[in-house]
């Protein structure tokens, strides 16, 4: 049986765009999913004795992209993140409904504007009350000292959630 050349070139393409829907679909799944409800993190935080992670972030923000694939995503990766953090994400300015650590309906823009926030990225990690348990990280700063910084802000919420 001979297969043509059209052939060929049509399942090599049909591969190649499998590939890249599953790709995308697997970075989806395996990203740093939005919050829609705070009080239930902060409770499957609870259960796994970790602090809420939050990043404030932006549509079309180069600094949050930046943040969020250079320092979240490998640390989400990374299975000893797991046992020290649990992250969401909140989009400053937006309208989209969340209930905040009490219980209350508000917007993720209202939640961000009661923290203060007013510049993206944001990363705020919190206790389970919804106090914050570290000072915020603000804007992306100097590269090479974020990872540090950032890991001691998680270090700080693992104190407060994990008093000795």
């Amino acid at each position: 049986m001979k297969i043509s050349t059209n052939k060929i070139t049509s399942l090599f393409m049909f591969a190649i765009l499998a590939w890249m829907t599953y790709a995308t679909a697997w970075a989806d799944a395996v990203g740093v999913p939005s919050s829609h409800n705070l009080q239930a993190d902060a409770q499957l935080a609870k259960s796994r004795g970790v602090p809420l992670l939050v990043m404030f972030s932006s549509p079309h923000c180069t600094y949050c992209e930046r943040v969020l694939n250079e320092f979240l995503l490998p640390m989400q990766r990374n299975p000893e993140y797991a046992k020290k953090v649990l992250m969401r994400q909140i989009e400053v300015g937006s309208d989209q409904k969340l209930i905040d650590f009490n219980g209350k309906k508000t917007t993720d823009g209202g939640f961000a504007v009661l923290n203060g926030v007013m510049l993206s990225p944001t990363l705020i990690v919190f206790d389970y009350q919804g106090k914050p348990a570290a000072d915020p990280l603000v804007g992306l700063g100097p590269v090479d000292y974020y990872g540090g910084y950032l890991d001691s802000a998680i270090d700080a919420g693992l104190a407060k959630v994990r008093p000795k």
